[in-house]
C-alpha cells in the first residue's frame, strides 16, 4: 500500500509538471515524465503494480487536468496499455534489469512499443472526443509519442537505479574503481555553473543560446566516464528537466516551440541528450565489470573459489601497512596429502581440498580471511589477540581432523599443521612474515603434524629454520649455475694389499658465487635432506664424477675404486634408480671401478628397495659400501641380506680408539663380523699414524682421513702421482 501511494504521488507530480507545457485544450504536452515513472515501476515490480496508473490518471483529470468526459477513458487506457505493452516486450525478450548495453537497448525497444501504443490510443481519443481534427492526427501522434519517449529515457533509468537492491555480482565495480570525492565536488560546481551559463545566455537574447547545452552535455559525458552510474543517470534526468523547462515553458528568453516540426526536433534533441550519456555509462560500467572479472579470476583459486596466492600477498601487505590492533598469519599445510592422491586419485584429492576450503570459510570469524596459496597450503589472515588466536587454530585443526569426505569406496580424512605468526603494523616486511610462518609450519610437520607451532621473531630456532630454507634456495641456484665441484680423498690399504690404481672417495664442494669460498658438505647437506634435494644432488654428483672421468681416459685408467655417496632419499627413489642404472650401463667407465656408499641407517630403513638398487648395480659390476657403520648397531640382523663389499666404520669410533675401550671393542667386532661375511672394512677419520697402528692391529683393511690424505680438487688429485701406500 505504501508503494502504491508513493507511485501514485510521483505519477501525479509528473503529470502536474507536464501540464505546464499545455497552452490550450487542443494541445499535446511537450514532455510526459509520468511515462518514465510508470514504465520503471512495472519493470521493477511487475504488471500487477500498474494499477496505480489509472488511479493517478483519474485523480489528475478530476483535479488539475480538465478534459472532456469522452477523452478520459482514452487518456487512462493510453497510459496503462502503453506501459503494459512495453513491459511485455521487455519480458518476451528476457531483458535483465542491468546496466549493460544489451539491457539498455532491450528496454529502449520496449519503450518504443510503449510510446507507439500510448500515442495511438491517446490520439484516437483526441479525435473521438472532438478535441482535434483528423488533419492533426500525425503531428499529434508524433508529439505524443516523442513526449512519452523523452519521459521514459530521462526518468525511467533514475527510477530503476533508485529502486535497485544491493549489488550481488562479485564483479560489480567498487567505489575505489571510480574517481575521488574531490573530483565529484568540482564536477557538481561545474554543472551548476553550466546551468547558470545556459540561463544567462538565454536571457541575453542570443540566437545561439541553445548551443550552450553542450556544456551540461559534456559534463554528463565526464560523469559517465569517471563516476558511478547513479551520478550520470540522476544528473541526466536533472539536465533534461532543466532544459525542457527552459525551452518548453519559454523561460530565460527561450521561445516554446509552436510548430509540430519544431516540437519534434526539440524532443529528438532532448532524447539524444538523455541517451548519449546513458549509452556511454553502460559501456563504461561493462568495461569496469569486465576488468574486475579478469582481476577476480586472476586473484581467485578456480577449484575452491578462495582468493589465491596473488590475492594473499596483496592482502598481507595491506595488513602489514594498515594501522590497527594485533593480527596474525596462520600458514596451514595439510599433512601427507600426497597419500590421498596416490591411493584414491587426484580427483579425490581435489574433493578433499574443496571440502577443507569450505570448512575453513565456515570456521573463521568475521574480519578473518582465508586464501589458498598452494596445492595443499592455505593462509589465514586473522584479527585479534594472539593469545586467543592459537586456541582457535587448535580448534580448527581438530575440525579438519574430524572432517570426512566420502569418495567411492573410500572415506577420506586428513590432518593439518599450522605455523602461526603474530604481527602488528609496521613490525615486519611481507617476505619476513611469510618466511617465519612457513618455517613454523615446517617445524610443526617435523614434530609429527596435526599441531600449531607459534613462530618466534627472536633469534634461535626460527632463525635456524629460515637459514635452512635459505640454504635450500642456494642449493637450487648452485645446481642451476654449475657451482658444485668435486674433491677427492685417498683410501689406502693398511696391510699392503695389492691395489692396482687409485682408491678414493669423491667429496662434494659448493662454490660461493660472492666470496669464491669452497663450502664443505656440512653447510648444505642437512638442508638438502630436509627439503628433499638429496636426489637432485646425487644425480648431479654422479654426472660430475662420471663426466669428468669420461672426458679423461688417462685418469680413468689410473682408477681402481671411485667411491660416490648416495643419500637416503636416492635409495628409495625409483626415478633415480633407473637413472643410475642407465647412466653407469652406458658409461665408458668400467662399472667395477665404481663403489657407491650408502649409510647403514638409510639402507635398513627401506631394506627391500635398497636391495633392489644394490642388486641392479651389482649386476653391472659396481661395488657397495655401508657408510657410517656402527651408528645403527641393531642392523647387524640385516647384514646377511645386504650384498655389500665394504663396511665403512664410523669416524666417531675411530677417533676415540686410543682413549675408549668401548670404541676399540666396537671396531674389533665390526672387523670380525665383516671378515666372517667375506667383506672388507674401511676406517674413516684416520687422523694420525698412532691410530693407523691400532687399526692395523685390529685387522681393519683400509684407512681414510686427514692423517693419510687431505681432500684435493679432483684436477689436483690426478695431477699428482698416485701413492698407493700409507705415508
Amino acid at each position: 500500500m505504501l508503494r502504491f501511494i508513493l507511485l501514485t504521488g510521483l505519477y501525479l507530480l509528473g503529470a502536474w509538471y507536464a501540464v505546464a507545457f499545455i497552452h490550450g485544450p487542443e494541445q499535446v504536452t511537450l514532455f510526459w515524465p509520468s511515462s518514465g515513472i510508470a514504465y520503471a515501476a512495472v519493470l521493477r515490480y511487475g504488471w500487477r503494480s500498474a494499477l496505480f496508473i489509472p488511479v493517478a490518471m483519474l485523480i489528475a483529470h478530476l483535479t488539475f487536468v480538465p478534459a472532456p468526459a469522452a477523452f478520459i477513458p482514452f487518456s487512462v487506457m493510453s497510459n496503462l496499455c502503453g506501459v503494459l505493452a512495453g513491459a511485455l516486450t521487455v519480458s518476451l525478450t528476457d531483458t535483465p534489469m542491468r546496466i549493460t548495453m544489451a539491457s539498455g537497448f532491450g528496454m529502449l525497444r520496449g519503450a518504443l512499443v510503449m510510446v507507439t501504443v500510448s500515442g495511438l490510443v491517446g490520439c484516437t481519443g483526441l479525435i473521438w472526443s472532438g478535441m482535434m481534427g483528423l488533419d492533426d492526427w500525425w503531428p499529434a501522434l508524433a508529439k505524443w509519442s516523442m513526449g512519452d519517449l523523452l519521459g521514459v529515457v530521462s526518468i525511467a533509468p533514475s527510477m530503476l537505479i533508485l529502486t535497485a537492491g544491493p549489488a550481488t555480482n562479485p564483479d560489480t565495480p567498487r567505489s575505489r574503481d571510480y574517481s575521488s570525492a574531490r573530483e565529484k565536488t568540482a564536477w557538481l560546481i561545474a554543472l551548476v555553473l553550466s546551468f547558470a551559463t545556459v540561463y544567462w545566455s538565454g536571457n541575453r537574447g542570443s540566437l545561439y543560446a541553445l548551443a550552450m547545452v553542450a556544456l551540461p552535455l559534456s559534463l554528463l559525458l565526464w560523469s559517465a566516464i569517471r563516476f558511478q552510474p547513479i551520478w550520470t543517470i540522476l544528473s541526466t534526468s536533472l539536465v533534461v528537466l532543466y532544459l525542457t523547462s527552459l525551452t518548453g515553458l519559454g523561460l530565460a528568453g527561450f521561445t516554446p516551440p509552436t510548430q509540430p516540426l519544431d516540437s519534434a526536433m526539440l524532443l529528438g534533441f532532448m532524447c539524444l541528450i538523455s541517451l548519449i550519456p546513458l549509452v556511454l555509462v553502460a559501456a563504461m560500467f561493462q568495461q569496469r565489470m569486465a576488468t574486475r572479472k579478469v582481476l577476480r579470476r586472476a586473484m581467485t583459486d578456480a577449484s575452491t573459489g578462495l582468493p589465491n596466492r596473488a590475492a594473499f600477498e596483496d592482502a598481507a601487505m595491506q595488513a602489514l601497512s594498515r594501522p590497527g590492533g594485533s593480527r596474525a598469519l596462520a600458514y596451514l599445510d595439510l599433512d601427507h596429502f600426497t597419500l590421498i592422491n596416490d591411493t584414491a586419485s587426484h580427483a579425490a584429492g581435489d574433493a578433499l581440498i574443496h571440502g577443507v576450503a569450505s570448512l575453513l570459510k565456515a570456521r573463521v570469524s568475521d574480519g578473518d580471511r582465508v586464501f589458498r596459496i598452494g596445492g595443499d597450503e592455505f593462509a589465514l589472515l586473522l584479527e585479534g589477540d594472539p593469545t586467543r588466536i592459537e586456541p582457535r587454530m587448535q580448534d580448527l585443526l581438530r575440525a579438519i581432523e574430524n572432517y570426512r569426505v566420502g569418495w567411492r569406496d573410500h572415506v577420506l580424512n586428513i590432518t593439518g599443521s599450522i605455523g602461526l605468526v603474530a604481527f602488528e603494523h609496521g613490525q615486519l616486511e611481507f617476505a619476513r612474515l611469510l618466511s617465519l610462518a612457513d618455517a613454523a609450519c615446517f617445524t610443526a610437520k617435523e614434530l609429527g603434524g596435526n599441531r600449531v607451532c607459534l613462530a618466534s621473531q627472536e633469534p634461535g630456532e626460527t632463525q635456524e629454520r629460515t637459514e635452512s630454507m635459505r640454504w635450500a634456495v642456494r642449493i637450487r641456484e648452485a645446481l642451476d649455475g654449475g657451482l658444485f665441484e668435486l674433491d677427492c680423498q685417498a683410501i689406502v690399504p693398511l696391510h699392503g694389499q695389492a691395489v692396482t690404481g687409485r682408491c678414493f672417495e669423491v667429496l662434494l664442494r659448493m662454490r660461493d658465487p660472492v666470496s669464491g669460498q669452497r663450502l664443505a658438505p656440512g653447510h648444505f647437506i642437512p638442508a638438502a635432506e630436509r627439503f628433499q634435494l638429496g636426489v637432485a644432488l646425487d644425480r648431479h654428483v654422479v654426472e660430475l664424477a662420471l663426466g669428468w672421468l669420461e672426458a679423461r681416459p688417462d685418469a680413468t685408467a689410473q682408477v681402481d675404486s671411485c667411491a660416490i655417496n648416495l643419500t637416503a632419499a636416492s635409495l628409495v627413489d625409483e626415478g633415480f634408480r633407473q637413472f643410475l642404472f642407465e647412466r653407469v650401463r652406458d658409461s665408458r667407465i668400467p662399472a667395477h671401478k665404481l663403489c657407491f656408499e650408502v649409510t647403514e641407517t638409510s639402507a635398513v630403513r627401506d631394506l627391500a628397495r635398497a636391495q633392489v638398487l644394490i642388486g641392479q648395480m651389482r649386476s653391472l659390476g659396481c661395488a657397495f659400501s655401508l657408510d657410517d657403520f656402527g651408528t645403527g648397531f641393531c642392523s647387524f640382523n640385516y647384514l646377511h641380506r645386504l650384498d655389500v663389499d665394504y663396511f665403512k666404520i664410523d669416524g666417531s669410533f675411530v677417533r676415540d680408539l686410543e682413549s675408549s675401550p668401548l670404541s676399540t671393542a666396537v671396531v674389533r667386532a665390526i672387523t670380525d663380523i665383516a671378515h666372517v661375511l667375506n667383506k672388507q672394512t674401511v676406517a674413516e677419520h684416520t687422523e694420525d699414524e698412532s691410530i693407523c697402528s691400532v687399526l692395523r692391529e685390529l685387522g681393519v683393511d683400509f684407512a681414510q682421513g686427514f692423517g693419510i690424505h687431505k681432500p684435493q680438487p679432483i684436477e689436483q688429485y690426478f695431477a699428482q702421482p698416485p701413492d698407493l701406500r700409507l705415508p
